[in-house]
Parts: structure tokens; sequence; C-alpha cells
């Protein structure tokens, strides 16, 4: 029962953005922009990441609520402030986290300067979480059922997932024509820890019928899947940190994906990109302990508050009620499916230097503006995400990115972005919700980019 508890603590508590990058998304001066879009147009001669400088990110999310309405030091009680949240939220409400910390990254051209294929590697390390708001749970958990006759609570309410893994990455792209960009990269995954209990059904009710006999009914068939988690629970006696790095290296639960991406140019300074990101799956085959209650239960009594109201121990007295079983079945987690694609106009005077750092044909302007759409999977509705930018070529060494974004978290969502290569070094710099950070407890959403990289341009002329 402690390890239940645990996990569903993980995934109820703990689970705190989306994976949206609409900052790095076709910033093609940033060598990691590839990972937005495995056909972008960039034609370096070849660049290096910095080992674990070249790509740090992290992003939050809150669609319901934020950490001043928990936490604020207002002489509100936090049961109080507690109770607020959980009622004004709804179970689409959700809150998510997102960490990225690239280990090692590189890429070159294939053939002379005049060749049209470009190889690009890299690994990565990525925390991955999303949960959505168990309101019917917290209600149960806050106030019985006593006040609730016949309202029938929703047993589906719980659903959440975390990953820890790791992504070892090979990828291609090509100039197929003038217009034309396309570009593939494969994955192995290696799954460090997960936690998923996505697919939750049942019900719960109360209702008074004659003679002051009450009738509660439970049914329910839920399902709390993990690997990588049970030999640190309990009496673990190992090396955490060696265990974690075998798993980060190829000796986790592994899986495969797969991104696609494109460039095309109906013409020279009009531009249409698109990209699927993670394209995959993971096979979960170790140290596998899954937790399964299902079953129905009817009462028929006098009295009408059911235990879990009253019980400090929820997940104890819920065990009571349905049976609780402990499962050791291998099962596949789909990676959450990332969607994007953009429109850009592009115009102004070209670069004076004669050197074209990214080989890209953006820099032949001064000037883009357009659109972005972002989209990804999710176990309820996909998560969407509508982004205008601005881009302008400051100087032939820095260049910038400002966005407005409208998602699910935010509707004034202003991002900025920076990159400059100095010599062979490129450093940038991104950041989102810049209004927010005069006081960040109340964001709804956060997020940050930063690396660096050595780059050596492709001059577009032979040696």
């Amino acid at each position: 029962m402690r390890k239940i508890q645990f996990i569903l603590i993980l995934l109820v508590s703990l689970s705190c953005f989306s994976q949206n990058k609409q900052i790095l998304y076709n910033f093609t001066s940033v060598p990691q922009s590839m990972l937005t879009n495995p056909g972008a147009d960039v034609n370096y001669n070849w660049f290096v990441g910095f080992p674990l400088l070249s790509g740090i990110s992290a992003n939050v999310g809150s669609s319901g609520f934020s950490v001043y309405d928990l936490f604020a030091d207002n002489g509100v009680d936090f049961n109080a402030k507690l109770r607020n949240v959980v009622f004004s939220t709804s179970r689409n409400d959700k809150v998510s986290m997102n960490e990225q910390l690239e280990i090692f990254s590189g890429g070159f051209k294939l053939g002379d300067w005049q060749s049209n294929s470009y190889i690009s590697f890299g690994m990565y390390q990525e925390l991955d979480v999303l949960s959505y708001m168990p309101k019917d749970y917290a209600i149960l958990a806050l106030d019985g059922n006593q006040n609730y006759l016949g309202k029938v609570f929703d047993m589906s309410d719980l659903n959440a997932r975390g990953e820890l893994l790791s992504v070892f990455h090979l990828g291609i792209h090509k100039k197929v024509s003038e217009k034309l960009i396309l570009g593939a990269r494969g994955k192995i995954y290696s799954s460090i820890f997960n936690v998923s209990s996505t697919k939750n059904s049942g019900y719960f009710y109360t209702i008074q019928g004659t003679n002051s006999i009450y009738d509660q009914v439970i049914s329910a068939n839920g399902l709390v899947n993990t690997s990588g988690l049970t030999n640190y629970i309990d009496n673990y006696s190992g090396n955490a940190k060696s265990d974690i790095m075998k798993k980060t290296f190829f000796g986790g639960n592994l899986g495969l994906g797969l991104d696609l991406g494109l460039t095309y140019y109906p013409k020279e300074n009009l531009q249409f990109t698109a990209s699927l990101i993670d394209i995959g799956f993971i096979s979960h085959t170790k140290e596998i302990e899954s937790y399964r209650w299902k079953g129905n239960y009817n009462y028929v009594g006098l009295t009408p508050d059911f235990i879990l109201g009253n019980s400090n121990d929820i997940l104890d007295e819920f065990n009571d009620a349905i049976p609780l079983d402990t499962l050791h079945t291998k099962y596949t987690t789909w990676r959450p499916l990332k969607f994007n694609s953009s429109i850009q106009y592009s115009f102004g005077d070209g670069r004076s230097s004669d050197c074209n750092c990214t080989g890209d044909k953006e820099n032949k302007y001064t000037n883009s503006v357009g659109a972005q759409l972002f989209a990804m999977s999710t176990p309820r509705t996909p998560l969407m995400a509508l982004t205008a930018f601005y881009r302008r070529q400051i100087f032939d060494s820095l260049e910038m990115k400002a966005t407005y974004t409208v998602d699910s978290f935010s509707d004034k969502n202003i991002g900025l972005g920076l990159s400059t290569t100095l010599g062979k070094v490129n450093f940038y710099l991104l950041a989102d919700n810049l209004l927010e950070f005069k006081d960040v407890s109340k964001a709804n959403s956060l997020s940050f980019q930063l690396g660096l990289n050595i780059i050596f341009p492709n001059k577009n002329t032979p040696d």
C-alpha cells in the first residue's frame, strides 16, 4: 500500500508544459532548431555543441491556477486557498512540466561544399510530466460525499503521466531542389522512470432511499503502470547514481521513434515548414510494477457519509472498498506526438557580409514575419498553441526573434530569443512569458532555453 500511495502522490501532487518551443522552432541560426524540424533550412559545414551546455531548456505551466493562488502571503488560510483552487478548476485543467538537457550534439555536411545533404546527431535527457486536475477525487478528499447526494463522481478524473528518459538521435536532411528540403531523424529512447495512469474509468454516487436508508455504489476500473521505480521504494541498497547512469545509456526500457520535417519555398521570400516530432513508443519490460483496482461495491445503510470523507488515509479506505492487485505485466507507452507548422514572409535588404553563416535563404533578408501552429497529443484533447512572430537580423552576428503566443495556459505570452555568433562560438538565449517575470508566482507558464555551440559556417564556395 505504501507503494501505491507513493505513486499516486507523484501523479496527483507533484505532476507539475507542453513541449512547445515556438521561439526555437525555425530559428535556424541555432543548430538545436533541427530538433523541432529535421527538415529545417540550415547548412553549416559542421557544428558541435558544448557537452551539457549546448541545450538546456525547461518549461512549466498550469491552466487552472498559479503558485500564488496556493501560497500567497495574504492572510488567507491555506485550506481555504486549496478549496478555492479545487472548486475554481475543471477536470480539463492541467499542470505540466518539461525539461531537456542536451548531453552532446553535432552535425556535418556530407561530401564537398556543393553537397545538399547533412547529418546531425546527439543525445539528450528529458523529463516530461502531464497531469489533469483530479477534481472529483479532490472534492471527496476535502468534503466527503455527505453534501453531494445524487452527484456522480467520475473515477476517470485521475489522468496523469510522467517519464524521465534519454534519447539518442541520428538525422539526415537533404535539399531536394531549390524549393524543397526534406528531413528525417531516427531515435532510440531509454526510459529511466515511467509512471502513467491514463485509462481509468468508473463512478461513485450516493442516493437517499426510504426510511433514512442510503444507497452507495462504487464501480471502479483503475490502473497505474510504473517502470524503473520499484527498486528505489523498498529496502534499496544499490548505487542510485550508477543505476541511473546505466539506464541513461541504453540500460533502461527501450523504444524507437521517428521525426519528420520539411521546408518549402513557394517563392524565394515565402516559406512553409512542417514537422512531426516523436512518432514513437517505449516498451516497458524491466522493473515493472502496476497497480489495478477493479470491482463494484454497494453499501446500503443509515450512514450517508462514505468513509473517504472522514479518513486521513484515503487510499487505504478506497482499497477496502475495491480490491487492489499488484501486477508485473509488460506494457507500452506512446510518446506525446508533436506537430509544428509555420508560414513566413521575408523582406528587407540582404546581409552585407559575404559569409552565409547558416546557408539558409532567410539570411538574404533582414526581416521576417509569420505564424506558427503547434499541437501535441495528450490522453484527452490535444494541446494547441498559435504563435505570431517577427525575426530580424540585427547584425551579421546577432539575430532576434520575438513571439506572441496564445494557448491553454496563457493568452498574453510574449517571448524573445537572441542568437549571436562571435567567431565560431554561437550562444543563444530564449525566454517566454516575459510579462510574468515581474512576479513569477502569478505566472501560469514560464519557459527558457539557452546553449553554446561551435559553428563552422558554409561559405558556399570551394576552398
